[in-house]
């Protein structure tokens, strides 16, 4: 994990030209949901306390289901002695637990309010706790670098199909709650497939299964 926090941390510094055809679309994404980050919290999504709670309430059971996942596929591997279930559970827990870590930090780093403060203005350093900071989504962070793992053990379009919405899930609630502004959620969720798709790459031994 120590060396994998090296690699994600100064992966910047290998970018090559073929990276722009993603790199470029999620810069224009990010710059769009900057713009309009704050009218879309104070114009858009609903402040209504009861909708806000029930999408908080979605977004923590899913996250939820995004870690215990992990778990439950390794113990299930090491009861049935299936390999590729016992290394998509490891390899989920160890990158569910390196992109908490780099949220936090940017959490820390970053210090932008949250929707609710502010009349959603979402400066950045001006949180009143560093530690709550909305910038970047925790729990879309998390979901997408689980998500990333799993669907590259288990090349099954449902499989994929399932995890990814779940992963999009716990984002679009995280707005939806009034918890984080669109660019925490698409940042965090690029930020955790990211560190997700690292982690598999950089660590898987059994072959992927195609059906």
């Amino acid at each position: 994990m120590a060396s994998d926090a090296v690699h994600i941390f100064t992966s910047p510094a290998y970018i090559r030209t073929r990276d722009l055809t993603w790199l470029l679309p999620l810069a224009g994404a990010s710059g769009a949901a900057f713009a309009t980050d704050t009218h879309t919290m104070r114009d858009v999504v609903s402040r209504n306390p009861s909708l806000n709670q029930t999408a908080v309430n979605v977004s923590d059971g899913l996250l939820y289901t995004s870690i215990a996942t992990p778990v439950g596929m390794y113990a299930w591997g090491k009861i049935k002695g299936d390999e590729r279930s016992r290394e998509t559970g490891i390899l989920g827990s160890q990158a569910i637990t390196e992109a908490y870590a780099v949220g936090e930090l940017v959490k820390v780093i970053t210090s932008r309010e949250r929707p609710n403060i502010d009349n959603a203005n979402g400066n950045f350093f001006s949180a009143p706790s560093r530690l709550g900071s909305s910038f970047i989504s925790g729990h879309s962070v998390i979901a997408w670098s689980s998500a990333a793992v799993i669907a590259g053990e288990y090349h099954n379009p449902w499989a994929q199909l399932g995890v990814y919405t779940a992963a999009t899930g716990v984002s679009l609630t995280r707005v939806l709650g009034q918890e984080h502004f669109p660019s925490d959620v698409l940042i965090g969720s690029s930020v955790g497939w990211l560190i997700g798709h690292y982690v598999y790459r950089a660590h898987h031994h059994v072959p992927r299964k195609s059906k």
